[in-house]
């Protein structure tokens, strides 16, 4: 009597596919984003200076001061500051004036005009941050200097970094998730060789990652030529700070992680008493927990959650975020890798990592939604920086991911309904033959036949291997079958097969080839039992989904880790625009035309020193031809619209032919003025012009 496999719900068969599709179209929509984005900036800012950005002081100071958002890295020639003329102004010593803020002195007798300040450093969060800014002695003047174009931590040495990190946590990953999997879901003796490879994959991914990370950290924070990731001395140097530190301890913790991993796939798989077992379950689940917990530590301490407020608390968070990022998404991968290539599921190991996975969303959602509020700061930031509209594109994933993870609960609900009245392989066979008709029926046959054969020429001089029975009428889920036993097995009878066939006809290569022949036939079997299920078949499609999210998700995380976070960038704006904006008057040239007769001209306007304050105003009205116009009549008003100031009205008083001036014009705070010029060339004919300009 055959049997039917229930087909499953067109709800869930309709909702996976169009899960997918959506996955497929999210995944190539964020990855044109991310493939066309601009380099991301660093994670501290300049908040202050002394001299001030664009200031101008009477005589010259013994020394330049900055501050920054949080601690960073400095070390001797970090800031230089030139003269107009390109030269060194400074002593090349740099000092610590506590808390946040950096001084390097000056040498005496600088000549007046316009000096640039240029820093570069490394913020406490590990990324490099590179800037400049002027002021000027005495007054304003031209300057020959000429800063290189090329962002800090850019080009092939960046892309190179940013390659090693993603690869970094993509191993990480897969290495606490694929083990994690495997000690706590997975049934021990049911094909673990694949899982093994995984887990031993990531190990070599993070491994070799984080020595790339190491080399290249010297060119990455200083010249960018990547000749210097093999120079010794600046190997040393890197060594010597704190992002050196982590990486260094990174590989000791993955040293213990090898043994741990051999552990777990060589003695524990080995042992045969139960207690035993549980004893080493216990042991390798502390063991591996601490290393997994070192590891993210070598993040945490590091980056984004060693600096900015409450660090104490923000470190741990940040652990367990990776943690049961690392759990969930790698223990997902070690799923669709065992949908793939182990013949039988057990119920049991899916019901356990659909728990786990559960409670890892839980930890997940709440360790994010902290980090967010203390990375972001306000809601203007989330919608306004960089790091708010790349942690939306973050959530939005998260959000894509477990919709997808709930049809795969559903998947699971199923097979689990079913496991409590499995009966034997033969009726996931007899699927097999139902879809495949008599041929499919005979080569199942066949491959009974000829395994049954090679192990009965074993049995004779060899104990068989113990081999699970599989336990679902339908589907072929929920057993436990050990594939690398069953490919002994059969590889053994081959063996033996070969040696019969060579004493009866003496043909060794044919007995070799009819043994190679009888395992391809009962993997081809298998292969048809796994594709005839319809339960697998709707967990595999939805996992894969769940895979191909995670990937594109782990891409916005790198980027978010290596983007100056919201609250920093709001700092950073909000320095910027309380302090001068420009070293000199401010210029506005205006052509006008009222209609009339002779109407037509141009009006120059000169705000000086063209900066919050008070400012004196000169007016210049010209013919086409340039001489001098001397119309009856200009007003002027200023007009601040993202602050709701103005219009404010100015009425210069008349100099000269052609030249009106007005003294003491109040700017009372930095922004986007609109500057509205009234022309009026005679009783009748006039005329309003406007232009935006940036004061402050």
């Amino acid at each position: 009597m055959r049997t039917t496999a229930p087909r499953p719900g067109p709800d869930l068969a309709g909702l996976g596919r169009l899960l997918l599709v959506v996955a497929a179209l999210v995944a190539a929509g964020l990855g044109a984003v991310l493939a066309t984005a601009a380099p991301a900036g660093a994670h501290a800012a300049l908040t202050d200076s002394d001299p001030k950005r664009g200031a101008v002081v009477a005589k010259a100071p013994e020394q330049v001061s900055l501050t920054f958002s949080e601690k960073v890295a400095m070390s001797d020639g970090s800031v230089r500051v030139l003269d107009p003329a390109g030269k060194r102004a400074d002593t090349g010593k740099t000092t610590d004036l506590g808390s946040t803020t950096y001084g390097v002195k000056l040498k005496p007798g600088l000549p007046d005009g316009t000096f640039t300040v240029a820093y570069q450093v490394v913020s406490a969060d590990s990324h490099p941050i590179a800037g400049a800014f002027t002021f000027s002695i005495g007054a304003p003047s031209d300057t020959k200097v000429a800063l290189p174009d090329q962002e800090v931590g850019g080009g092939l040495v960046g892309k190179l970094y940013d390659t090693a990190r993603y690869l970094a946590y993509a191993g990480f990953i897969v290495v606490v998730g694929g083990a994690a999997f495997v000690l706590g879901c997975w049934p021990r003796g049911a094909g673990v060789r694949p899982l093994q490879r995984l887990v031993v994959s990531g190990w070599l991914a993070l491994t070799g990652a984080t020595l790339a990370t190491l080399l290249l950290r010297a060119p990455y924070t200083g010249s960018g030529k990547l000749a210097d990731a093999f120079d010794l001395a600046k190997l040393g140097d890197v060594l010597q700070t704190k992002t050196g530190a982590a990486l260094v301890s990174r590989l000791l913790l993955l040293a213990a992680a090898a043994l741990f991993i051999a552990v777990l796939f060589g003695a524990y798989d080995k042992r045969e008493d139960p207690k035993e077992k549980r004893d080493l379950a216990f042991g390798l689940a502390v063991g591996g927990g601490v290393v997994a917990i070192g590891i993210a530590a070598t993040w945490a301490l590091a980056e984004h959650a060693s600096t900015g407020i409450q660090a104490g608390l923000a470190m741990p968070v940040d652990v367990l975020h990776l943690i049961a990022v690392a759990v969930w998404l790698g223990g997902v991968v070690a799923l669709l890798l065992c949908l793939y290539r182990a013949p039988l599921i057990d119920a049991s190991a899916v019901r356990r990592f659909s728990a786990v996975a559960f409670g890892s969303v839980i930890a997940l959602a709440a360790t994010g939604l902290y980090q967010s509020w203390r990375q972001v700061g306000s809601w203007t930031a989330l919608v306004e920086t960089d790091y708010g509209q790349l942690l939306l594109i973050k959530i939005g994933l998260v959000v894509v991911l477990v919709g997808i993870a709930s049809v795969s609960r559903r998947w699971t609900g199923r097979i689990i309904a079913e496991a409590g009245g499995l009966a034997p392989e033969a009726a996931a066979t007899a699927v097999v033959e139902q879809r495949t008709g008599t041929v499919g029926a005979k080569n199942s046959a066949a491959a009974k036949s000829a395994t049954t054969k090679a192990t009965t020429a074993k049995g004779a001089t060899t104990k068989k291997k113990p081999v699970a029975v599989a336990h679902s009428s339908k589907t072929g889920v929920a057993a436990s079958v050990d594939t690398d036993d069953r490919a002994d097995d059969r590889a053994d009878g081959g063996k033996a097969g070969a040696k019969t066939g060579a004493k009866d006809g003496g043909d060794d290569k044919r007995a070799a080839q009819l043994a190679r022949q009888r395992a391809a036939v009962d993997a081809a079997r298998e292969k048809r039992v796994r594709d005839a299920d319809p339960h697998r078949s709707g967990l595999r499609r939805s996992v894969l989904a769940e895979v191909g999210v995670a990937v594109v998700l782990l891409a916005v995380t790198t980027a978010l880790t290596s983007t100056e976070p919201g609250r920093t960038e709001e700092e950073a704006k909000n320095a910027v625009s309380s302090a001068p904006r420009t070293a000199g008057p401010v210029k506005i040239k205006i052509p006008f035309d009222t209609g009339g007769q002779d109407g037509k001209g141009t009006v120059r306007l000169e705000l000086d020193p063209g900066r919050t304050g008070s400012n004196d105003l000169h007016v210049y009205a010209t013919r086409p031809n340039g001489s001098a116009f001397d119309i009856p009549e200009v007003k002027i008003a200023f007009t601040l619209k993202a602050k709701d100031v103005g219009p404010l009205p100015v009425a210069p008083d008349r100099i000269a032919t052609g030249h009106w001036s007005a003294s003491g014009v109040q700017i009372p705070m930095a922004g986007d003025w609109k500057v509205a010029v009234t022309v009026r060339t005679s009783d009748i004919d006039q005329v309003t012009l406007d232009k935006n300009v940036q004061i402050g």
